[in-house]
C-alpha cells in the first residue's frame, strides 16, 4: 500500500482472474472504497507522483498527445510497473492511463519460463527530483531522469549480476565502450567512463558464446556474435539493431573474427567442426529486418569442436584452435590448409597472429603457451607458468610481450625475448574466460566465471615519471638537509631525515648533538614535533641502535630525551609500541649491567694503585708531607752548616798549634 494525504492506493490481484489485476483507491476520512482501476497485468509497485517533481512537469505535456484532460486537481497521479516491463502513468479520478512506454527496456531471457519474472519487480521515485528507478527481474536497475519527445528516457542501466562472462571486446573509435557476452542471449555494452550498461543487444535465442568488433572505413562500428542457437549475427552499434544473420552451422558458434584489413567479411568456427567465411558486402544498415549473410567458403577444419580462431593482419590467413589438440592455419578466402601446428597435449583454447612477425601464439589446456612459425609449423618458444588451462593469450606492445589468463584465475604478463613471466596478477576468483586488448588506449580487460570485469592500464610510463619526480624531490630535500646541518639547525635536519627515511643520517645527527651539549634543546624541540608514525619509526631505529655496543649510548640518549619530553600517555597511543618497547628492554638491561660491572672494577684498580704508592691518597696529606719534607730539608741544611763550621774550627786550631810549636 502507498499512502498519500487523505487517500491511499492499494494493489489487488487474483492469479486466476485477469480482471482483478487492479488498483483500488480508498478514502481515509471515512475508510470508504472509491474506485477500482484495472491494470490488466500483475503489478509489482506503485509510485505516487508529487507536485513539483520531474514527472509532474511531464503530466502537463500528456494531454495534448492523448486528448485526455488532467485538469482535475483532486486526482492522484501514479506510476505502475509490473510483469510487462512497461512504465505507465495513471489518473485515479478518470481511471485512465495517461502514458505508456512504446517498448520495454527490460531484456527478457529465454531461460525464464515464468512470465511473472520477465518484467519489473519494484520501483521508487528518487528524492530531490532524481527521477525514477525501477528494478527488473534479472537484477538490473533502470534510471529514468529525463524526458524527450514526450517519452521517458532511460539515462542509466546498472547490472546487478553479469553471470559468467564468456567473451568481451572494446568498442568504438576511442574504445570508450566494452561489449560483453555473458551467460545469456544478450550482449551488454558498457560505458567505461560511467561504468554503467549503455545498451543491450537482444535477438539470439540461446547463450552467446563469442563476439568480435570492427570499425568500417565509413566510421560505422559493427559487432559480430556467435551463439548456441547455431547462428551468427551482425549488429550495428549506432542503430543498436541486428543487420545480418548467418545460418548454416549445425552446432553452436564457438568463435567469430572480423577481417583485419579489408573488413568486408567475417569467419566463424562451430562445434560442428567447420569454419565458414561470411561476406557482408551489400548489407543495408537502415532496414528494420536483418539481411541474410552469404557463406563464401566452408571447410571441415578439425576432428573436434573449434574453440577459437583469428584472422591475420593482412587478411591472407586464418588460424583455428580445436579440442583435437591442434591449431591449423588456412589461406583465405578459399580456406586451403597451409600448416598444422602439433605439439599441445590438450585442447587449444586460444590462437592469435603476431602483429609484426609471421608467427602464431596458442594457449592450451596443458597449461602451456607456444609460439609457432607459420613457415614450417615449428614451435619457436614454449612458456610455462600457469597451473591450469590457458584460456586466452594475446600480444601486447607491438608483439614484444603478451598477456595470458587461465582457469587458475591468474593473469600473467610475459616478455618474449627473455622467455619469462614478469608479472602475475590475482584479481579473479574463478576461471578467466575473456580477454580484450585495447589497440589505442594501451589497456586490456579480463572477465570470467566470477562475473567480474577488471580493467588493466599500462602504468609503466606513469611509474617512471612518478619515480623520477620522487627522486628529484628526494635530492632537493637531501640538499636542504645538508644546508640545515651546516647552519646548525638540527631540529629542521632531524625532521627532513625522517621525511627521507634515512636512519643512518638520523644517527649521525644525534651523535653530533651528543658531542655538542648546548644543542640538545634542538633535539627536544624536534622530538616534540614528531607525529605518532615518526615516533614509532624513531623507537624502531633506537631498538636497532641499541643492539650494537658502538651505537647504544646514542640510542640511550635518544630514549632519555624522548621519555623526558613526551608524555607516556602519548607514547602508549602509538600503534605497535608495546612490541618495540619489549625489544628495547633486554639490551638496555644488558648495557646497564655492563656499565655497573665496569664501574665496580675501577674500585679494585684504584685500591691496587693506592696500595702500590703510585696514586696519592689525599691532597692534604700530600701538603703535610711536602711541609715535613721541607722542614726536614731545612734541618739537615743547618746540621750540615754546623758540621762544616766545626770542621773548619778544628782545622784552624790544629794549624795554630802547629805554628806555635814551630
Amino acid at each position: 500500500m502507498i499512502f498519500l494525504f487523505d487517500r491511499f492506493v492499494s494493489l489487488f490481484y487474483l492469479p486466476n482472474i485477469l480482471l482483478f489485476q487492479v488498483v483500488n483507491v480508498w478514502d481515509l476520512h471515512d475508510y470508504a472504497f472509491k474506485t477500482t482501476i484495472p491494470a490488466y497485468e500483475v503489478l509489482e509497485a506503485i509510485c505516487i507522483i508529487h507536485t513539483g517533481t520531474l514527472f509532474s512537469s511531464f503530466l502537463g505535456a500528456l494531454s495534448p498527445h492523448n486528448g485526455k484532460g488532467i485538469s482535475d486537481t483532486s486526482a492522484i497521479h501514479y506510476v505502475t510497473v509490473g510483469e510487462r516491463g512497461i512504465l505507465r502513468i495513471w489518473n485515479s479520478e478518470r481511471a485512465v492511463c495517461l502514458y505508456e512506454q512504446k517498448s520495454s527496456d527490460v531484456t527478457v531471457t529465454s531461460e525464464i519460463d515464468d512470465e511473472s519474472k520477465r518484467g519489473f519487480t519494484g520501483a521508487v521515485i528518487l528524492p530531490r527530483d532524481g527521477g525514477l528507478v525501477s528494478v527488473t527481474a534479472d537484477q538490473q536497475f533502470l534510471f529514468y531522469s529525463s524526458i524527450a519527445d514526450g517519452q521517458l528516457v532511460l539515462t542509466k542501466r546498472l547490472v546487478g549480476d553479469n553471470e559468467e562472462i564468456l567473451d568481451m571486446k572494446f568498442l568504438g573509435e576511442e574504445e570508450n565502450f566494452l561489449a560483453v557476452a555473458t551467460n545469456l542471449e544478450q550482449v551488454r555494452v558498457y560505458d567505461l567512463a560511467s561504468k554503467s550498461c549503455s545498451y543491450v543487444l537482444s535477438g539470439h535465442a540461446d547463450i552467446i558464446l563469442c563476439l568480435d568488433t570492427c570499425i568500417l572505413s565509413c566510421g560505422r562500428v559493427l559487432i559480430a556474435t556467435g551463439s548456441k542457437d547455431n547462428t551468427v549475427r551482425l549488429w550495428d552499434s549506432e542503430s543498436r539493431k541486428c543487420v545480418g544473420i548467418g545460418k548454416g552451422h549445425m552446432g553452436g558458434i564457438g568463435a567469430v573474427a572480423f577481417s583485419r584489413k579489408e573488413k568486408n567479411f567475417l569467419v566463424s568456427g562451430s562445434s560442428d567442426r567447420t569454419i565458414k567465411v561470411w561476406s557482408f558486402d551489400g548489407i543495408s544498415y537502415d532496414v528494420d529486418q536483418p539481411t541474410g549473410l552469404k557463406a563464401k567458403a566452408v571447410v571441415a577444419a578439425h576432428d573436434k569442436d573449434i574453440n577459437s580462431l583469428a584472422v591475420a593482419p593482412n587478411d591472407h590467413f586464418v588460424c583455428t584452435g580445436s579440442q583435437d589438440r591442434t591449431a591449423c592455419v588456412w589461406r583465405l578466402p578459399d580456406l586451403v590448409s597451409v600448416v598444422v601446428l602439433r605439439g599441445h597435449k590438450r585442447g587449444v583454447w586460444s590462437v592469435e597472429f603476431s602483429p609484426v612477425d609471421p608467427c602464431v601464439i596458442t594457449g592450451s589446456g596443458d597449461a602451456t603457451i607456444k609460439i609457432w612459425s607459420i613457415a614450417d609449423g615449428s614451435c619457436i618458444r614454449t612458456f610455462e607458468g600457469h597451473t591450469s588451462s590457458v584460456l586466452r593469450a594475446s600480444f601486447l606492445t607491438r608483439g614484444t610481450q603478451f598477456v595470458s589468463c587461465g582457469a587458475d584465475g591468474l593473469v600473467k604478463l610475459w616478455t618474449i625475448k627473455t622467455n619469462e613471466c614478469i608479472a602475475t596478477y590475482d584479481q579473479h576468483e574463478d576461471k578467466v574466460w575473456a580477454l580484450a586488448i585495447g589497440k589505442k588506449t594501451e589497456m586490456f580487460a579480463t572477465g570470467g566465471g566470477d562475473a567480474v570485469v577488471n580493467l588493466w592500464y599500462d602504468s609503466t610510463a606513469a611509474d617512471k615519471e612518478e619515480a623520477f619526480r620522487e627522486e628529484e624531490e628526494r635530492v632537493l630535500k637531501g640538499q636542504t638537509l645538508e644546508n640545515a646541518v651546516q647552519d646548525g639547525d638540527f631540529s629542521k635536519a632531524i625532521q627532513i631525515a625522517f621525511d627521507l627515511n634515512r636512519p643512518r643520517k638520523l644517527f649521525q645527527l644525534f651523535s653530533e648533538i651528543c658531542r655538542k651539549k648546548d644543542d640538545r634543546h634542538q633535539m627536544e624541540k624536534a622530538l616534540c614535533d614528531l607525529g605518532q608514525e615518526q615516533l614509532r619509526l624513531l623507537f624502531e631505529y633506537a631498538r636497532e641502535w641499541n643492539t650494537k655496543p658502538k651505537m647504544c649510548h646514542i640510542a640511550q640518549l635518544v630514549l632519555f630525551q624522548v621519555f623526558s619530553s613526551i608524555s607516556p600517555s602519548v607514547i602508549l597511543e602509538i600503534k605497535g609500541i608495546g612490541e618495540v618497547l619489549e625489544g628495547l628492554i633486554p639490551y638496555t638491561q644488558r648495557h646497564f649491567s655492563r656499565i655497573d660491572r665496569v664501574v665496580r672494577s675501577t674500585y679494585l684498580v684504584d685500591y691496587s694503585l693506592a696500595g702500590m704508592g703510585v696514586v696519592e691518597a689525599d691532597v692534604n696529606d700530600a701538603k703535610e708531607e711536602e711541609e715535613q719534607d721541607h722542614a726536614q730539608n731545612n734541618g739537615e741544611a743547618l746540621e750540615d752548616t754546623t758540621r762544616t763550621k766545626k770542621r773548619k774550627s778544628s782545622k784552624t786550631g790544629k794549624t795554630k798549634s802547629k805554628k806555635l810549636k814551630g
